[in-house]
């Protein structure tokens, strides 16, 4: 009766000694202590803070890592914007009312630069317009390909065809109102983009980058995000732009015979670039910054979500080490409590006597 309780005893504790194995053997495979909340007791609770917190600063760090890709292709766009604008000043510098050549070559090169500029206009990143505001799927200026035939450049056109003695002003004038125009048939930008209601008074696209702190980054095609126009201006570096291109596009090499007529409108056209150039400049110094900004915010998630996933660490996971001693000295117990069942079930009475 003996032998058969200290059997009886010894089983119990190699089955404690087998689940205890099993639970060591996981711990080292996985590195955790248990999979249920209770295995981490009473530190349960900070557990699930924490690991909420390091998921809000991973969705934070994904959309400012998306946010930077599309202001990275914005801010090339804005520099290419920029040469051209920079290219064509300087050019228009050059134009004296005495060299019908050179009026000729640029006029050509203005219109070939018109459609560049409108297809800068149109970038994209990730299937989506960066210049379009909150209609990402649609693009700013519809017709990138024929924007030189659009109504503001044919009513610019028109407006430097009329160039006679004595009414640079009234031509400038015109220039002026054509390129500012919302109007549809005149207007090269898309109908969201030009409508009191949407476009032209929705805020700047922003993002989400930490709790309750979002930062605006947006750029519409058809007015400045946070640069101001000075000067001979629209308002707006990308109206600026165009005019000035459409305009030198429209110039013709027989008025320079009008004299300072001509010089005058050549000189609202170089005013209206030098504008454009010194708004993208303030434009691209500003997205910049953002950048900068962004770059700092998300560099700060990633530290302390280093840190807070070493508090959890120290909460969930077991210490390796000393794991695998007690997994080791759990197998050396097993295997004594094994061979003790052994030498006690092959006892009998007959031993004893």
């Amino acid at each position: 009766m003996t032998a058969i309780n200290s059997v009886s005893r010894l089983d119990a504790g190699a089955q404690a000694l087998r689940l205890r194995l099993d639970v060591l053997t996981r711990q080292q495979s996985d590195g955790f202590k248990g999979p249920a909340y209770g295995d981490i007791a009473p530190d349960a609770h900070r557990a699930i803070d924490l690991r909420a917190d390091v998921a809000r600063r991973e969705v934070w760090q994904g959309t400012i890592d998306r946010t930077l890709a599309r202001t990275s292709v914005t801010q090339n766009a804005l520099g290419r914007l920029s040469d051209i604008a920079t290219n064509f000043y300087e050019q228009s510098i050059t134009i004296d009312g005495t060299n019908g050549v050179l009026v000729a070559s640029i006029a050509t090169q203005a219109r070939a630069a018109m459609q560049e500029v409108a297809n800068l206009l149109n970038e994209r990143y990730g299937g989506e317009y960066v210049f379009g505001g909150t209609d990402t799927a649609n693009p700013p200026v519809p017709d990138a390909q024929g924007i030189a035939s659009s109504g503001m450049a044919t009513d610019i056109a028109a407006a430097v065809a009329s160039l006679t003695t004595g009414n640079a002003a009234t031509v400038a004038a015109a220039t002026l109102a054509a390129a500012t125009s919302d109007t549809a048939g005149t207007t090269p930008f898309s109908a969201f983009l030009s409508d009191p209601a949407t476009g032209l008074a929705e805020a700047r696209r922003s993002v989400p980058a930490a709790e309750g702190q979002r930062v605006d980054y947006g750029i519409l095609a058809n007015r400045n995000a946070a640069a101001t126009s000075e000067g001979e201006t629209t308002g707006s570096w990308a109206r600026d732009l165009l005019r000035g291109l459409a305009t030198l596009a429209a110039l013709d090499p027989s008025q320079t015979v009008l004299g300072t007529d001509f010089t005058d409108i050549v000189a609202t056209a170089r005013d209206g670039l030098r504008s454009a150039v010194d708004a993208l400049g303030e434009e691209r110094g500003a997205l910049g910054a953002t950048e900068e900004r962004l770059g700092a915010i998300s560099q700060r998630h990633s530290e302390v979500t280093v840190t807070l996933t070493t508090q959890l660490a120290a909460i969930q996971e077991v210490d390796m080490a000393d794991t695998i001693s007690q997994l080791n000295a759990t197998k050396t117990q097993l295997e004594a409590s094994y061979r003790a069942i052994a030498m006690v079930q092959g006892l009998s009475l007959t031993n004893f006597l």
